[in-house]
């Protein structure tokens, strides 16, 4: 079975850490003005999803989701959440713990590309 998303070790131990002290999360990839693209977390709730968001997939335990228009740009990619020092400018919830999550990201494969979008 193919996946949209993947998380990092690295950034499973921020979210990890994010959870216990937030309890219940999401992942939003939003296509902002702040941080661009960037990956936020938030509290489960914090944010109004819609049926214009899109669910990729979970991450340990996070539904990561994505707005429609946005995910018109991504629909062709795997998306890898990372970690990286440095604050970004968005209400994330890492923001404070000096560092910030970040998206790397690679073409999906011919199969990838079928099962996914097809």
């Amino acid at each position: 079975m193919f996946e949209r998303v993947d998380i990092t070790d690295k950034a499973k131990e921020i979210v990890k850490q994010l959870k216990a002290k937030h309890g219940a999360l999401i992942f939003h990839q939003s296509g902002g003005c702040c941080d661009g693209s960037a990956p936020m977390v938030l509290e489960e709730g914090d944010m109004y999803l819609d049926d214009s968001d899109i669910l990729l997939g979970q991450l340990d335990g996070v539904n990561y989701y994505m707005n429609q228009d946005q995910f018109e740009y991504w629909k062709h990619t795997h998306l890898t959440v990372d970690i990286t020092e440095g604050r970004g400018s968005s209400f994330s919830l890492e923001i404070p713990l000096g560092i910030r999550f970040i998206i790397r990201s690679r073409l999906l494969t011919k199969e990838e590309n079928k099962a996914l979008n097809n």
